[in-house]
């Protein structure tokens, strides 16, 4: 399979080569809308993984931040290796599943 461009420079493509139809750099998904960074926290669904996303929101009334999270389901494609507690950049992209949305597009550093 040949690596193609993503559109994100300084997302480095990974190593491994894979046939899934779903991944950014050996298929035909397209990348777009937001970029998160977030902890992995689950891997057991088979090519899909849950990401926990941290983010501060200010209150106006309080004139402070207050913490938030969520946790977003992502496809993970075989070729992007990345365990359990990692830091991983997802990107948004059309629907996949009911819950699934975004893609992993590789580890943070």
């Amino acid at each position: 399979m040949v690596k193609r461009s993503i559109g994100i420079s300084w997302v480095e493509p990974p190593q491994k080569t894979c046939d899934d139809e779903d991944c950014p750099f050996h298929g035909t998904l397209s990348v777009r809308g937001v970029l998160l960074e977030g902890t992995l926290v689950k891997k057991k669904m088979n090519k899909t993984a849950v990401v926990l996303h941290e983010y501060l929101v200010y209150v106006p009334k309080y004139k402070r931040y207050e913490r938030r999270r969520r946790k977003i389901h992502a496809h993970l494609p075989p070729c992007i290796d990345v365990k359990v507690g990692d830091r991983v950049i997802i990107g948004e992209c059309r629907p996949i599943a009911k819950t699934v949305a975004f893609v992993v597009l590789g580890k943070r550093k």
